[in-house]
C-alpha cells in the first residue's frame, strides 16, 4: 500500500475510534457532550419564565419560531441554581422523547472548545463521590493531566423524566 494510502486508512480507521465531545464549564468542574447532540451554541439572553416549573427549568426561548425549555444545568444536578455571567450561554441540542425529537436548551456558565477523545481514554463513572448523578455519567474522559465529566444526554436530560418532575412541582404548588 503506498504511503497516501496508508495514511487515509489511519485517518479513517481514527475517525471510527475517536469521538469529538463539546466542552464546557459549571463552576470549576468541565463536562463534556457527544458534539453530534448538538445543534447550536448561543448567548444567553431574555427567557420567558413558566409558573410552576421546577427549579431547574429555568424557561424557554423563541428560536426561529420554535418554544425551547433551557435547562439550568447545575440545578438539574442539584446544586443551587447557577448565576447568569457574561460567558454564560445556551447549548442547543437533541434530546428525544417517545421516539420524537425534541429541541432542548442547557444554560452553562461557559463553553470551552470541541475535544476528541478516544475510548481507550474514557474511564468508566466513579462509583461514589461523584458531583453529579451516577447515571447521569456516560464516563471520565482523561484529557491531558485532568478527567472531562462525560455527560449521558439520554439519562441527564431525559425528558419524561423531567417532565414528572414539572408534574411532580405542579401538584405540590396546588397542594
Amino acid at each position: 500500500m503506498n504511503p497516501s494510502k496508508q495514511a487515509v486508512a489511519a485517518s479513517a480507521q481514527a475517525d471510527e475510534t475517536t469521538a469529538q465531545y463539546l466542552t464546557f464549564t459549571l463552576g470549576d468542574e468541565v463536562f463534556a457532550m457527544d458534539i453530534r447532540t448538538v445543534r447550536e451554541i448561543i448567548q444567553y439572553g431574555t427567557l420567558t419564565t413558566v409558573p410552576l416549573m421546577p427549579n431547574f427549568v429555568r424557561g424557554v426561548i423563541n428560536l426561529r419560531g420554535a418554544v425551547v425549555p433551557v435547562i439550568d444545568l447545575q440545578a438539574r444536578f442539584g446544586r443551587p441554581c447557577a448565576s447568569v455571567g457574561k460567558k454564560t450561554c445556551i447549548v442547543i441540542f437533541d434530546a428525544t422523547r417517545d421516539g420524537e425529537r425534541v429541541e432542548l436548551g442547557l444554560m452553562v456558565d461557559a463553553v470551552s472548545e470541541v475535544i476528541d477523545i478516544a475510548p481507550n481514554q474514557i474511564e468508566p463513572p466513579p462509583n461514589f463521590g461523584a458531583s453529579v448523578r451516577r447515571d447521569f455519567i456516560r464516563g471520565m474522559g482523561k484529557v491531558a493531566s485532568r478527567f472531562v465529566i462525560i455527560l449521558e444526554p439520554d439519562k441527564a436530560f431525559d425528558v419524561t423524566e423531567m417532565a414528572q418532575l414539572c408534574e411532580s412541582a405542579q401538584e405540590a404548588a396546588a397542594a
